[in-house]
């Protein structure tokens, strides 16, 4: 793992990326919005700050994904396996 994951809540690792967006633009409008206390306001800032980590972390797994997509001389795709899905994989 890496650090950043360390500091993801679990809650929020457990959500796909398209959950953790919708949430993340919530709490955006709730804070451009400007109502509630500055205590609520910090709390979703932080927890914003976290999604957008999870969102990020989430892309760069996807893009991780597709770099391995190797096309062949004849133009059709192959899809390289990823390690991690491997039975046997041995951890990096």
């Amino acid at each position: 793992m890496t650090e950043s994951e360390h500091t993801v809540p679990d809650d929020i690792r457990r959500l796909s990326f398209e959950e953790a967006l919708e949430e993340l633009e919530s709490i955006v409008r709730g804070l451009e919005d400007g109502q509630g206390k500055l205590d609520e306001a910090i709390d979703a800032f932080q927890r914003g700050s976290h999604l957008k980590r999870h969102c990020e972390s989430k892309l760069n797994e996807a893009r991780a994904r597709i770099d391995r997509i190797v096309q062949r001389p004849d133009g059709t795709l192959d899809g390289a396996p990823d390690p991690a899905d491997q039975p046997n994989a041995e951890p990096s």
